[in-house]
């Protein structure tokens, strides 16, 4: 069986097409791995900068790639942001939140996240917050009143919803359920 020939830069972490592409020049190296990266998703500024740091691409070699890139539009974190707002508000039913703490994750600039994130409004909040508990319900019935409450609450809190926004939501459909909580706090109480 013939010996696989080593090329300089295998490693478990590059990719085949990477490592045989990949010219000695470190710009047009970065240029490849960025190029390679934007071809699945989109991605960060930062998350580009990352992958370059982490495979050894010089820092002034990485900004001078990235920016350029970013001139001719290939990185946009402002639309990067949009995007990612639209898609898990609707996609996944995230809240303004959980919204803003992903786009910190994936290192989008605090303005750029107020943004796209102030595109959503309350009322469409709410909106996804009844559907979500809507879909939710059928799977509580059978539980104890409390139960329900807790977990439908939970549901909302884990996706970002504020906690009264939450109980105020579950106790409306709980109470359009036919459900007795008068012996419940009112949301705005708590």
């Amino acid at each position: 069986m013939p010996r696989r020939t080593e090329w300089p830069g295998d490693s478990p972490d590059s990719s085949r097409a990477e490592t045989e592409l990949s010219p000695q020049d470190p710009a047009e190296r970065a240029r490849a791995i960025c190029l390679r990266l934007l071809t699945g998703t989109p991605r960060t500024r930062k998350q580009l900068a990352d992958a370059l740091h982490k495979r050894e691409v010089p820092d002034e070699v990485a900004e001078e790639v990235l920016s350029r890139f970013e001139d001719v539009g290939l990185i946009n974190d402002a639309a990067f942001a949009g995007a990612w707002v639209e898609s898990r508000h609707h996609g996944r039913g995230l809240a303004r939140r959980a919204l803003a703490r992903e786009l910190r994750t994936k290192g989008v600039d605090s303005a750029l996240i107020d943004e796209a994130v102030g595109r959503l409004d309350s009322e469409q909040e709410e909106e996804r917050a009844r559907e979500l508990v809507a879909r939710r319900l059928p799977a509580t019935r059978g539980l104890d009143r409390d139960r329900r409450v807790r977990r439908l609450a939970g549901m909302l809190a884990r996706k970002g919803y504020p906690e009264g926004l939450a109980l105020r939501v579950v106790r409306q459909a709980l109470e359009a359920e036919g459900e007795s909580l008068d012996d419940l706090p009112e949301p705005e109480a708590l």
